[in-house]
């Protein structure tokens, strides 16, 4: 099928229907790096280094694929300064500030919720190990 055809068969984008275009707008945003850099630029502009700071464990490469991918999709806008050595700023688009409000929620609630993932993850060990137990 050729993408106008998929594009109809979503009746207007419904991201449950295998078809639907939307999937790669969702598989893009799984990216923990695609989140972190949106998080990270909602500030303000940054220069690549600042947010190779910013974002600890990101490899230099996965940082330049991330950024070429936000800027594809419309969300980040890099600008080249003409200066020896060469300055290059990130920013979000409207498009991204829009996207970061929407992450800095998602954020804000993991952080919240941090200690009762992990004594729900520590009691599904428990139990884990009882069961093993059990069986043995």
């Amino acid at each position: 099928m050729d993408s106008d055809n998929d594009d109809k068969l979503c009746f207007g984008y419904d991201a449950f229907r295998r078809t639907c275009p939307s999937h790669a707008v969702l598989e893009m945003l799984a990216s923990k790096w695609v989140y972190l850099v949106v998080c990270a630029l909602r500030r303000g502009r940054l220069r690549n280094g600042e947010l190779a700071r910013r974002l600890e464990g990101i490899t230099p490469k996965m940082l330049t694929q991330t950024l070429r991918i936000l800027e594809r999709d419309g969300l980040v806008r890099r600008e080249i300064f003409p200066v020896i050595p060469p300055r290059v700023e990130y920013e979000l688009t409207e498009l991204g500030q829009n996207l970061a409000g929407l992450l800095t929620q998602i954020r804000a609630w993991s952080e919240e919720h941090v200690p009762d993932i992990k004594e729900a993850r520590a009691r599904a060990a428990a139990d884990q190990d009882g069961d093993l137990q059990a069986q043995a």
